[in-house]
């Protein structure tokens, strides 16, 4: 049975915690084959002390299907976003070219300059076995620990034993591809990737900030699929959920996703997700009225709370 975790109903403008009601919910994932078919995934058996769930990367249009499944539990949309991808099955050519033309020139000038940092060429690690994963762990660690994921976030590498072993489990069962991109003598940046079937999932990714300059996060990302496209194991590159500007920028496709909250339908959840939507609605309303009066410095205010 999955433990159910703490989860926080903020009451949030911008990046503004007003106040957090906390429940406690069991976490549904849904794959992005899963996604991309539209399957409803399964829910497992609740605990008595959970609220309810969260399903995360729900395809939007199985919205109404999923609240069914439930039981007809309350239905809380958390937040939208699109799942993005990248086809790994034709050739790493064809992908550049498909990508815009400001991404492309953005990707030379970006791995330009860390050559010329690096005595005039990309000095980029490949990781696949255990032996060598766990020799990629000790490095990426050393990066891992200066990065805003780890300082802010708490999601930067694990240095946990357990997470080690599960680690070169993948490893053994060739299940797991890490790379490490060099500036000089110095790792700058990791990207850590294990496998689920045919895809590869972006799971751990951090630099050095001293190198934020040369953006070596972005370079090391286009040097992995040099390196997939060339292997030509795995056919998807899942970049996961939430949206970002380099899963925009080196995606081939998406599919418009939802996080679900299903609560158990008591008073309290009820009265929670009403008090909650119409606070959300009132934000948004709030800061479409500033942004057709055109006051935009207000309007990035209210966005950064």
């Amino acid at each position: 049975m999955t433990a159910p975790r703490p989860t926080a109903l903020s009451f949030q403008i911008g990046a503004r915690t007003l106040m957090a009601v906390e429940r406690s919910l069991v976490r549904v994932p849904v794959s992005l084959d899963e996604a991309r078919e539209g399957r409803l995934p399964v829910l497992p058996p609740l605990p008595d002390a959970a609220h309810g769930y969260v399903v995360t990367s729900l395809p939007e249009e199985r919205l109404d299907a999923m609240v069914y499944a439930s039981g007809r539990m309350i239905g809380f949309v958390r937040q939208r976003y699109t799942r993005y991808h990248a086809d790994l099955t034709g050739s790493f050519d064809g992908y550049l070219a498909a990508l815009s033309g400001n991404a492309r020139q953005g990707v030379r000038r970006k791995a330009k300059k860390v050559a010329q940092a690096s005595g005039g060429t990309l000095d980029v690690r490949r990781f696949r076995t255990a032996d060598e994963l766990a020799a990629f762990h000790e490095i990426a660690r050393g990066i891992a620990r200066r990065t805003y994921q780890e300082k802010l976030l708490g999601e930067a590498l694990p240095d946990a034993p357990e997470f080690v072993r599960y680690m070169l489990a993948k490893a053994a069962a060739d299940e797991v591809r890490a790379w490490l991109l060099y500036v000089g003598e110095t790792p700058a940046a990791y990207l850590y990737c294990p496998a689920q079937g045919d895809t590869l999932i972006y799971e751990f990714v951090g630099h050095d900030p001293a190198f934020n300059e040369l953006s070596p996060g972005a370079v090391l990302q286009m040097e992995a699929f040099r390196d997939l496209f060339e292997e030509g194991r795995f056919a998807r590159f899942d970049f996961t959920e939430g949206e970002g500007q380099h899963k925009r920028q080196y995606s081939t496709g998406g599919v418009p996703c939802l996080d679900l909250l299903l609560l158990r339908p008591t008073v309290a959840n009820r009265v929670t997700t009403a008090a909650l939507g119409g606070f959300n609605r009132a934000v948004a309303g709030g800061k479409a009225l500033v942004e057709a009066a055109g006051a935009a410095k207000l309007a990035r205010k209210l966005r950064r709370g």
